[in-house]
């Protein structure tokens, strides 16, 4: 019986990077003291979500892995809490920009990172501008506490990227996240956001955990962005799935919390194997779905 204790970490965001790194490492804390030895933070929670216009300014937010900020400082804080903590950031490799996830183990080394595979594009999502798409191709990492998979919020849409993951023996799958108000659909899009992710978690028979953060960010028009304004309103709502994708922990839309849940990693291994959706699997006939 392999048991780990998951928490995923809600949060709103302000304009200081150093305040923002300094309440992320407070909720880890807690969250370790309470038990938990994996953390997931949401998506590039260093600073606001920048990606709502364009602006070339940004770019200077890019660092390699190894001098990012919160990369360095939850590396420091992983090996002294003994926890795994995946750290969502902006990386520069040389002249490309990604959006990234380096994933720390409990002693503070970093297994490696995971570059998002799906970069969205739309009015308040404008991210084709900052980041390239990702070339590390799906990753799962062995850590102190289990077998983990990563993506990246708008990965966490595409049932493929679940599912390469699980072929690559994932026993956790985690999305960082950044989503909210969809100002041009004009709908709320958190149940559906779930629901997909559900089906990833219950169509694999793997837990799934998701972060996000809260609060209202709104762009200021100035010179450098060509006077553009827009607000999003990020919806919290991050969740944990047991292995049939079923809810056991949620958060509300508005609050900042910690969120956990105990997970026996052979017990979830037992039920793929019972259920022989792997076992039944037809690789041959899904060509399709690479062309």
């Amino acid at each position: 019986m392999r048991k780990i204790n998951v928490a995923a970490i809600q949060l709103s965001v302000t304009e200081n990077p150093e305040k923002n790194l300094d309440k992320a490492e407070n909720l880890v804390r807690k969250a370790a003291k309470d038990g938990a030895n994996v953390i997931l933070l949401p998506e590039l929670f260093e600073r606001r979500y920048f990606c709502q216009e364009r602006c070339y300014d940004y770019y200077s937010f890019a660092l390699p892995t190894e001098e990012n900020p919160a990369v360095m400082r939850f590396r420091k804080t992983a090996a002294e809490l003994k926890a795994v903590i995946p750290v969502s950031f902006y990386e520069k490799d040389v002249n490309r920009l990604y959006n990234s996830v380096a994933v720390i183990d409990a002693d503070g080394s970093i297994l490696g990172v995971y570059r998002k595979t799906h970069i969205p594009d739309d009015h308040y999502y404008q991210e084709k501008f900052y980041f390239s798409p990702g070339n590390t191709g799906f990753k799962v990492w062995d850590t102190s506490f289990g077998r983990i998979g990563v993506g990246i919020c708008w990965d966490q849409w595409f049932p493929e990227a679940a599912r390469a993951m699980a072929l690559m023996g994932a026993e956790i799958l985690l999305y960082p996240t950044a989503i909210g108000s969809e100002p041009i659909l004009g709908c709320d899009s958190s149940e559906h956001w779930r629901r997909c992710m559900q089906g990833h978690s219950a169509a694999n028979l793997i837990p799934v955990i998701a972060a996000n953060r809260i609060g209202t960010e709104t762009v200021t028009p100035s010179q450098a962005n060509n006077s553009q304004s827009s607000s999003l309103t990020f919806y919290g709502s991050s969740f944990l799935t047991d292995e049939t994708g079923a809810v056991i922990s949620s958060a509300g839309k508005d609050e900042e919390c910690i969120i956990n849940a105990s997970y026996d990693l052979d017990a979830c291994a037992a039920a793929r194997l019972e259920w022989g959706v792997f076992r039944d699997r037809r690789g041959e006939c899904y060509k399709l779905l690479t062309e």
